[in-house]
Formats: structure tokens, sequence, C-alpha cells
């Protein structure tokens, strides 16, 4: 039988530290994916303790009362495959679920060989994300790319919401403007017709979202994101649902690396999958 565990509200050092086991698992977070994850929702946390220890963790992060996201699920090797795990999970499921208005809608991405485990749980399969790799080329920018923070905020908002299954303004302004990273956004007529986000990572750097009107715009942006990653290695999650996003990494001689379920509980939203390139990330959605 698994021991008990406390399951208890996460600090922002605990998740700090759970950010660097994940870097050990090989998970590659953003340099400054812990701030930005904790500034969006500091309740959206939830730590695994044990005898005084911190074990274990993961996120609960819910966008307003409308849409939540599990991801950020570890515990520490040595505590595996004693049923800890199992509690953990289930209780954040279920905590995520008393934040939401019901009926609850809640995305993850989990590792393909959890999915029967999940199923279990109440997630339906929606598609399979892929992530790929490529190394950045110079390039100059196209006409029409533009510095991201160069778009009214209020119109940038509205286009993000309408590919994302809720308004998620306090992450987008700190997600467009992190160190070390670029934003473009993609104007066509004056209006913005898609926009990019390149973040750097403990190796390399990791390209999302890619969300764009169509095919021609996407490429645009791509190359004027893998351009801030020139001579190193950048990463791209495609959902496997939107061939022409496959199609736009095998342009660019990206190669599959890596890959998760999309899931949801409760109803799955309704998304413009077409304009859909590159998620955002794997732990928030």
């Amino acid at each position: 039988m698994a021991a008990a565990l406390t399951i208890r509200p996460m600090t922002c050092r605990e998740l700090e530290t759970l950010v660097d086991w994940a870097a050990a698992e090989g998970w590659n977070p953003g340099l400054n994916d812990a701030r930005i994850f904790w500034d969006t929702d500091p309740a959206g946390f939830i730590a695994a303790e044990l005898q005084g220890e911190l074990i274990g963790g993961g996120s609960i992060v819910a966008y307003g009362d409308v849409f939540g996201f599990m991801g950020f699920f570890i515990v520490r090797p040595e505590y595996r495959s004693q049923g800890l795990g199992h509690q953990l999970w289930y209780a954040r499921r279920d905590r995520l679920i008393a934040r939401l208005r019901a009926p609850a809608m809640i995305g993850m991405d989990g590792v393909f060989t959890m999915q029967d485990f999940y199923v279990r749980g109440g997630f339906v399969l929606s598609h399979r994300e892929l992530r790929f790799a490529g190394v950045g080329v110079a390039a100059a920018l196209d006409t029409g790319l533009v510095d991201l923070a160069e778009v009214p905020f209020a119109e940038l908002a509205a286009y993000d919401a309408a590919h994302f299954p809720a308004p998620r303004d306090a992450f987008l302004r700190a997600w467009i403007a992190q160190p070390g990273g670029r934003a473009l956004g993609a104007l066509r007529a004056g209006r913005l017709q898609g926009y990019g986000v390149i973040r750097p990572c403990q190796q390399g750097y990791k390209i999302g979202p890619l969300f764009a009107a169509d095919a021609e715009i996407a490429d645009s942006l791509l190359r004027g994101l893998a351009d801030h990653a020139r001579g190193e290695a950048f990463f791209l999650d495609v959902p496997e649902n939107h061939p022409e996003a496959l199609a736009l990494a095998a342009r660019h001689g990206l190669r599959e690396v890596f890959g998760c379920a999309r899931m949801y509980y409760g109803p799955p939203p309704r998304l413009p999958d077409q304009e859909i390139f590159g998620v955002t990330t794997f732990e928030l959605g």
C-alpha cells in the first residue's frame, strides 16, 4: 500500500526545484519558465510531501474559471512505482476541477506510455503533438513581420484568445517580453494575421506558440524566429492533426525527437486547428 502523502500548495522556490528536476529528466525547460509560470497562477502548483520532504509536484493552472491545464507532473525517481504518483495525479485533477466552472474543461499533454492511465482518469485523446528539432539559420525578416511589442496588446490578446481555449492576458504579457527571447507578429493589410515566440531553454531554444492564418505566414514567422537561434538547436511542438504544420516542419528539414498526447477532460475546446502550427508549451497549454 502506498504511503499517505501530504498534498498542498507549492511555493515559488519549490517550483524552481521542480524545474531543476525537469531539466534533469531531459525536459529542457525554458530559462524563464519558473517565473512566468508562477506569475500566471501562483495557486496553480501542487506539491507532494512525504515525511516533510518534497518528493513530487505538478501544475493545475486555471485560466479564469473557463479552462485549466495539468502539466509538469513529476515524482522523484526513488519514489516512483509506489503509488505515490497515482495519489498526486488524482489529487491535482480533483483540485483543478474544483477551481473551474462546471462542466470543467481541462487539457493536458501526456507521454504516450501513460495514455491508458489518463483515460482511466477521465481524459480523452484529441491528437498527438510532435516535437521537431532543427538548427537556427540566419534570415532577414520578411516584410510584414514586426516586433510584437509594436502590436497593440488588445489586438494581440484578442488574436491569442481565438487560438487558445481561454483568455490568458497575464501570461501573454510576460511570455512575449521574456529576457533572451524574440516575439514577432505578422501584419497583413494592417491586421494581425499570426504571431510566434521563441524563448531560450537550457538547451537551445523553443518556439511556441506559432499561430498563423496560413502556411505562408507560418513559414515567414518560423524563419524569423529561427534566425534568433542562429547556429543553435531549436524545437517546435507541432499538432499532428494539422497536415500543413507537419509539412512546414518537413520543408525546414526538422526532425522528430519527442511527442505527447493532447488529451481533454470534459468538453474539448473548439479551436481553429488549421491555424495552429505550434503549441505554446507542454506544461501550461
